[in-house]
């Protein structure tokens, strides 16, 4: 699930979900998200999510998976400041966000929020396939279990 794609499902009262005043919307989208993961899982498909979720926004997917009996895993991939800066700014897909000073904010509140135990990989100097294979293998070990 590519998470950006609900925020695409808002035609009227889009607020930027890097602002603020977005949090109402947010809230509605990540539990809308978390149910929808739920549902593709519990009919028998492996769900992976794409997208920007703080950790302060791991309630409505503890919920979801807890309800459903699910294996919720919750992997945080964060480069270094630096890099994720870098990485921002170069995105060119429609809605991207690649302002310098929003990837900043988001990454420090990221850093400054406590995370759960082992759910972070540091992607910094990491390509693709390398990222992908940190994940894989994280996973086949239980790792990045939130609750």
């Amino acid at each position: 699930m590519h998470t950006d794609d609900f925020y695409g499902y808002i035609r009227n009262g889009f607020v930027p979900p890097w602002l603020p005043q977005s949090r109402h919307q947010n809230i509605v989208l990540l539990n809308a998200m978390a149910a929808t993961a739920a549902v593709c899982a519990r009919g028998g498909y492996e769900v992976y999510v794409d997208g920007v979720v703080g950790p302060w926004f791991l309630g409505p997917w503890i919920q979801a998976a807890q309800g459903q009996d699910l294996d919720l895993r919750y992997v945080l991939l964060m480069p270094d400041e630096a890099t994720t800066v870098a990485r921002a700014t170069g995105r060119t897909g429609p809605m991207a966000m690649t302002d310098a000073d929003v990837s900043r904010r988001m990454w420090r509140a990221f850093d400054a929020h406590e995370r759960p135990a082992g759910c972070r990989i540091d992607s910094t100097g990491r390509g693709v396939a390398e990222t992908v294979e940190a994940v894989l293998d994280g996973l086949a070990a239980g790792r990045f279990r939130p609750a």
